[in-house]
């Protein structure tokens, strides 16, 4: 499977567990993301010897061994094609065909009452609805009845979509990041908390990082000037900061990522193709959804275990909240799979029913690191992982980076027994198909969290405990 964020084609995800399951590409007013996609080992470094990436279904080669330097080569093919497009349109089934009328004056009388009772059901509004329009009829021949409310007036409880969207959209960001050389996109972030934090998409700032310009526009239209405070390439989620940040901020609720379930109605706001504070709707389609996305120009890539929904999330999108159906941010949307056809003239792809989002979890962990330390902190096993996709697991391989030492002496593989060759095919109750989707569930956790592996060593399986290390920085 092959997925986007900002509407460029990046290189394919590896396959879930456990069944197999933005840098323009050309110019359009989307959202940046970094320059091209990269594989890390379970450490965090990067792969060796990959190519680098083109569209959708063109991954780089991929290599058994990673590569010191950063960024770090794109991630490997997966067993997925670009997938599908939509049907063709399908029928309602036969017209409906009234019924004969029977004879016998008992039916028709029955009818008669039945129609009268639902009359009378309705009450004066039905009445006088009739009479209105008898009276209007007279006059003008029309029939039309109007409401006795515009839509203004009706009271939309907090449960329902729109009830939910009024009370999110006024925390809700369009980011515009400009680099020093006039490049930039369109993005969505969201208020994390009153000092005037946003949260976003790495990719979404990027062309902003090293003496760009970055702006945040409000649904009131107040637009800000903002920096950027901290940005995680691996994780792909970024910290920005508004500047003269206003008083009366409102963060919106974070949710319990771990807990939501497949089937659970989602509601995405963004800016999707630069149409701001757009909200769309859909439900959870599955979890733990392994996804390798960038940009795919041929520079970096970050994996998530991620959330996948069916809400419509195209390029603009990136950045903006997933939302349970309570009004809590539940995840960061942040790529989507496509076809590869354009959308509104620009050549960017669009939604078919597949977007991803970072849990909320885990993007609430590397925005507080951020904010706290300007720095990404990455969770480890200290081992060189292969990342071909081969279904069968993530191999440890023989040679490290540099000729180093495929398992970190004293590291936290090292210190569990693990060895060069060793396969590991699950992660507590994670089943691992491949490099990449290690790396995605590693990344889940946080250094110091204790995880139990189980690999394979001379056809036989074996089961340790392992604490994982920490790595800063994403060089």
């Amino acid at each position: 499977m092959s997925t986007e964020n900002e509407g460029t084609a990046v290189p394919p995800a590896p396959s879930a567990p456990p069944v197999p399951v933005d840098a323009p590409a050309a110019p359009a007013p989307q959202a940046q993301a970094p320059r091209g996609p990269y594989g890390q080992d379970a450490q965090g470094q990067p792969p060796q010897g990959q190519g680098s990436s083109g569209d959708a279904g063109q991954p780089g080669a991929s290599s058994s061994a990673p590569d010191p330097s950063w960024p770090p080569p794109p991630p490997p093919t997966a067993p997925y094609g670009d997938g599908g497009s939509g049907s063709g349109p399908g029928g309602w089934g036969s017209s409906y065909q009234q019924p004969a009328p029977k004879s016998g004056r008992g039916r028709g009388g029955l009818i008669a009452a039945i129609l009268a009772a639902a009359l009378v059901a309705g009450g004066m509004g039905g009445g006088l609805g009739y009479v209105l329009a008898k009276n209007d009829d007279e006059s003008t021949g029309s029939t039309t009845v109007s409401a006795s409310a515009s839509g203004g007036d009706v009271k939309r409880d907090p449960g329902t979509t729109a009830g939910v969207a009024a009370k999110a959209l006024p925390s809700t960001v369009t980011i515009e990041a400009e680099s020093t050389s006039g490049e930039g996109g369109t993005g969505t972030g969201f208020v994390f908390d009153k000092q005037g934090h946003i949260v976003t998409n790495n990719h979404v700032v990027a062309d902003a990082v090293d003496g760009g310009k970055l702006t945040a526009t409000f649904p009131s239209g107040k637009k800000y000037d903002a920096e950027v405070v901290g940005h995680a390439q691996g994780y792909d989620v970024a910290v920005i900061k508004l500047k003269n940040a206003p008083s009366d901020l409102k963060p919106l609720t974070l949710g319990d990522s771990d807990k939501v379930a497949v089937g659970d109605s989602t509601i995405a706001i963004g800016a999707p193709f630069g149409l701001s504070d757009t909200v769309t709707t859909g439900i959870i389609s599955a979890k733990n959804r392994p996804v390798a996305s960038s940009d795919g120009s041929g520079s970096q890539a970050s994996y998530m275990s991620a959330l996948q929904t069916d809400a419509s999330i195209n390029p603009g999108n990136s950045g903006g909240p997933l939302l349970d159906a309570q009004g809590n941010v539940i995840g960061i949307n942040s790529a989507i799979q496509s076809t590869g056809n354009g959308g509104f003239g620009t050549g960017q792809s669009g939604s078919i029913g597949l977007g991803f989002a970072i849990p909320i979890n885990q993007a609430k962990y590397v925005a507080q690191e951020l904010i706290k330390n300007g720095k990404p902190v990455y969770a480890k096993i200290g081992a060189s992982v292969s990342l071909d996709d081969s279904s069968d697991g993530a191999q440890i391989t023989d040679q490290g980076a540099g000729g180093a030492s495929p398992v970190e002496p004293g590291g936290p593989a090292a210190k569990a027994g693990l060895k060069p060759g060793d396969v590991i095919i699950k992660l507590d109750d994670r089943v691992i198909d491949s490099g990449p989707t290690l790396i995605g569930e590693i990344w889940t956790h946080q250094p110091g969290d204790k995880v139990t592996i189980t690999y394979e060593r001379g056809g036989k399986q074996h089961t340790v405990e392992v604490t994982l290390g920490s790595r800063v920085g994403d060089n």
